[in-house]
């Protein structure tokens, strides 16, 4: 499955990606902030995420940035399975990438393609302490639901409180089957 926007594509993670997704992802800023990604962030563990690719659960991607001619990996993005939470929405964008809208806009693109495949709650969350996280879920449309919740973060070993949002996407669906 892929995804085209006004300036990224999202796709699959193929074994060409590894050494540019571990470049992208190998920052402590961008692991501190993930529920599954160790720290440090090695090739290995690059390796072992593309290689896991097949099976996914839900949509699932890698972003890329088109700018001057270039189509350079900045982050990724999914809806899946997360504990009890059959699609929780999760993401990261490398530093270098921060604050251009590029997680809103892959965010965007990543629930349509969940409202197509049926999908009508997404669920997210962000750690307390990286409010801006939850500034693009209340663009992409999130509404906190006033709980919090404890996550485990590998990149630092502990669990993490994390303020929970959710979004209904069966208004997309609707609208979609009206234009058709």
């Amino acid at each position: 499955m892929f995804a085209r926007t006004e300036r990224l594509t999202l796709r699959p993670g193929w074994t060409e990606d590894v050494p540019a997704l571990h470049a992208a992802m190998g920052h402590e800023a961008v692991v501190r902030n993930l529920s599954r990604a160790p720290w440090p962030y090695t090739l290995s563990d690059a390796e072992a995420f593309v290689a896991g690719w097949q099976g996914n659960a839900g949509p699932t991607f890698l972003i890329f940035a088109h700018d001057r001619g270039r189509c350079d990996l900045i982050g990724g993005i999914g809806i899946g399975p997360l504990g009890d939470v059959p699609h929780m929405l999760g993401y990261w964008i490398t530093p270098s990438a921060w604050g251009r809208g590029y997680a809103t806009e892959a965010g965007r693109a990543a629930l349509d393609i969940a409202a197509t495949l049926g999908i009508g709650r997404v669920e997210a969350g962000h750690y307390v302490d990286n409010p801006a996280s939850g500034a693009v879920l209340r663009r992409l449309g999130f509404a906190p639901t006033g709980t919090r919740s404890m996550i485990h973060s590998r990149g630092r070993g502990a669990e993490v409180e994390t303020v929970d949002y959710a979004i209904d996407l069966s208004q997309r669906r609707r609208d979609w089957r009206l234009a058709a």
